[in-house]
């Protein structure tokens, strides 16, 4: 779905005449896979460029040095702009950034209509996105009434009713409450199992990541590491060298083993650390 080879993206800064006052490297020499129907998240403290990625991917920038390809669509292809964008929609962070309209099934409706869809064939869509992210009781709700986590699945709604393969989502979950988390993330994996969409999941909440298919950790614009979430969290130590921190239950058992007590690596759970100290005994 999706693949970078010794991507790079500049920042230009410029002075009031134009001349450059200095260059940030946001991105240097990034290599990406990712699979179709894959749940990926990225890890990555601010400043590590993890949201240029989201950008990258959304032909919303277009890559300084080296080629990124969407769903086989190079996005540096000035005429494939918008097809990328079908492919791979971009749910912001604030979503009262992204919802347009005065009520939420004119909002849902909003990206297909922009895209010519016929009448009848948006209200398909409609239908279908809002029953997804169960916010189907909500159609004739001005958005402005909704809860934070309840506007994020109003924003996810209208992308999915552009019919993408790919979502790309950057840190979406950053301005709700620990309820408003729990029902977006749990709307993403629904959207990944249930209809097979390739899930980009940006996020600084390592609980987030715990059930992902594949996590990627970024620092000062590079990949530093990737796995499954057992293999990347087992590496505690050098998460925290990169400035991001492991759920308290990945960081107990990790310092119960250091103090001797036979524990497995990468312990993501309570449950699965409550069963690993029962046995123990």
């Amino acid at each position: 779905m999706i693949k970078a080879r010794k991507l790079a993206y500049e920042y230009i800064r410029r002075d009031e005449e134009g001349n450059v006052e200095g260059i940030i490297r946001a991105l240097d020499g990034v290599d990406l896979d990712v699979k179709r129907g894959d749940f990926v998240a990225i890890l990555g403290h601010n400043g590590s460029g993890k949201s240029t990625i989201a950008k990258e991917i959304n032909a919303i920038l277009e890559p300084t040095e080296g080629t990124l390809y969407v769903d086989g669509i190079d996005v540096s292809n000035g005429e494939k702009v918008w097809e990328v964008r079908q492919t791979a929609g971009l749910v912001f962070q604030n979503p009262d950034n992204q919802i347009v309209a005065s009520v939420v099934e004119e909002d849902v409706a909003f990206g297909p209509e922009n895209l010519g869809v016929p009448t009848d064939e948006i209200h398909k869509r409609v239908d279908y996105a809002l029953e997804r992210v169960e916010m189907t009781s909500y159609r004739k709700s001005s958005p402005n009434a909704l809860s934070g986590g309840q506007k994020q699945r109003v924003a996810i709604a209208g992308i999915l009713a552009m019919k993408p393969k790919c979502i790309v989502l950057d840190e979406p979950t950053a301005m709700l409450d620990p309820g408003g988390r729990k029902e977006v993330i749990r709307t993403l994996h629904e959207l990944n199992k249930n209809e097979g969409i390739t899930i980009l999941l940006i996020t600084h909440y390592m609980t987030e990541v715990k059930d992902a298919d594949k996590v990627i950790v970024m620092d000062d614009g590079k990949i530093v590491m990737q796995g499954t979430p057992k293999q990347v969290f087992s590496r505690v130590d050098e998460l925290k060298a990169h400035h991001l921190d492991v759920p308290q239950v990945t960081e107990l058992a990790y310092e119960l083993k250091k103090g001797g007590i036979n524990l497995p690596d990468g312990i993501l759970t309570n449950k699965e650390f409550v069963d690993a100290l029962l046995g123990q005994r």
